[in-house]
C-alpha cells in the first residue's frame, strides 16, 4: 500500500512540475495567438491524433462554454473528408507532443492550401508542426509521469493546461460574465446556481404572517399550518417588523409559560430579521443562511412582505 501511494504522489508531482514549468513558455506567440482568435470572425477548429485528440476535445468544450465557438476535428478523419468542417475565417489549433506524426505532416499542407491560420500546441519546438505553424504555444515537458517515459501523461496534462490558459485569456478579453456563463450552462445544479432567483422559488411556498398584536395561539397555528418553521410579523399595512421561529416558541414555553395568555407577537419576535429581494440569486440566499446560521429568509420588495424561502427549497433545487 505504501508503494502504491508513493507512485501516485510521484506521478502527481511530475505532472504538477510540468505545468509549473509552462509559465516559462508563455511568450509573444501566446499573446498573438489569443489576439488572432479574438479578432477572428470564424470558429476555432481544434485537432490532434491519439491522446492529443482526446485533449483537443476537452479544449473545444472549454472554449464553447466560455464564449469562444469551437469544433473538434480528428486529424485522421480530416484527410478523409472532415476537412470540410474548416471554413475560410476559422482558426485551426493542432495538438501534438512530437509534432512529427504522419497524420499531422499530411494535414498541415492541406490547411495551408485553405489559407487558414493555424496554431500549434506542441512539446518539440524543432518538429515539423512547430516550424510550420503561424504561432507556437509551447507545451514542452522533460518527461512523462509514466515510469517508462512512454504513456502520454505529463505531455497531455501540459496541453490541457495551455488550452485552459488560452480559453481563460479569451474569456477575459470578451468580458464574459457569470450571466453569459449561465446562458450556455442552463442545466443541472451549476446552471441553477447561475440563473435561479428567489422569485423562482418563494411563490410555491406558503406565506405565513401574523400581525404584531397576534396572540400566541394564532402564532402557533400559523407556523404549524404553513410549514415554514417561522412566521413573519407585520404591521396592519403589510410592513415587516419581525419574525418568529418555532425555536422562539420553544424558548417562550420553556421560560415564560406562565405568561402565555398575555404575550403577543411583538413580545416574541426577532426584530430586523434577515431579508432578501426576489431578484437575488438563490445561491446568494443560501450563502446568507449559511453565514447567519438560519434556515429561513423573508422575501420583501419596497419594504412589503412577499413570502418566505426555506433552506429545504435550496436543497430541493440542488444548489446546496
Amino acid at each position: 500500500m505504501d508503494e502504491i501511494q508513493r507512485i501516485a504522489k510521484e506521478s502527481l508531482l511530475k505532472e504538477a512540475k510540468a505545468i509549473e514549468n509552462l509559465v516559462n513558455y508563455i511568450d509573444e506567440d501566446f499573446t498573438k495567438a489569443v489576439e488572432l482568435i479574438y479578432q477572428s470572425k470564424g470558429r476555432v477548429i481544434v485537432t490532434g491524433i491519439g491522446k492529443s485528440a482526446n485533449i483537443a476535445n476537452k479544449i473545444v468544450a472549454t472554449l464553447n462554454s466560455t464564449g469562444t465557438p469551437g469544433i473538434f476535428m480528428h486529424a485522421a478523419d480530416a484527410i478523409h473528408g472532415d476537412l470540410g468542417i474548416i471554413q475560410p475565417e476559422d482558426v485551426v489549433i493542432i495538438l501534438s507532443k512530437s509534432g512529427n506524426t504522419p497524420e499531422i505532416k499530411v494535414l498541415i499542407p492541406l490547411i495551408r492550401s485553405f489559407k487558414n491560420s493555424f496554431i500549434a500546441i506542441v512539446s518539440d519546438q524543432k518538429s515539423f508542426l512547430a516550424t510550420h505553424a503561424d504561432f507556437v504555444l509551447k507545451a514542452t515537458v522533460s518527461q512523462e509521469a509514466c515510469p517508462n517515459n512512454l504513456a502520454p501523461t505529463s505531455s497531455t496534462t501540459a496541453q490541457l493546461a495551455i488550452g485552459d490558459a488560452l480559453a481563460i485569456c479569451l474569456l477575459n478579453k470578451r468580458g464574459f460574465t457569470p450571466d453569459d456563463f449561465a446562458k450556455v450552462h442552463p442545466g443541472g445544479s451549476l446552471g441553477k446556481k447561475l440563473y435561479l432567483k428567489i422569485k423562482d422559488v418563494y411563490p410555491y411556498n406558503e406565506s405565513p404572517r401574523v400581525y404584531s398584536d397576534a396572540a400566541v395561539d394564532k402564532i402557533i397555528t400559523e407556523i404549524s399550518s404553513k410549514r415554514m418553521g417561522a412566521t413573519a410579523v407585520l404591521t396592519h399595512d403589510n410592513k415587516l417588523v419581525g419574525v418568529i421561529t418555532d425555536g422562539d416558541l420553544r424558548r417562550m414555553l420553556q421560560h415564560q409559560s406562565d405568561k402565555i395568555g398575555t404575550l403577543k407577537a411583538e413580545d416574541l419576535m426577532t426584530i430586523n430579521p434577515k431579508t432578501i429581494s426576489p431578484d437575488t440569486l438563490a445561491v446568494n440566499g443560501f450563502k446568507i443562511m449559511e453565514e447567519n446560521n438560519i434556515t429561513q429568509l423573508i422575501v420583501i420588495e419596497n419594504g412589503s412582505y412577499l413570502g418566505m424561502v426555506h433552506l429545504h427549497d435550496f436543497i430541493k433545487e440542488g444548489i446546496v
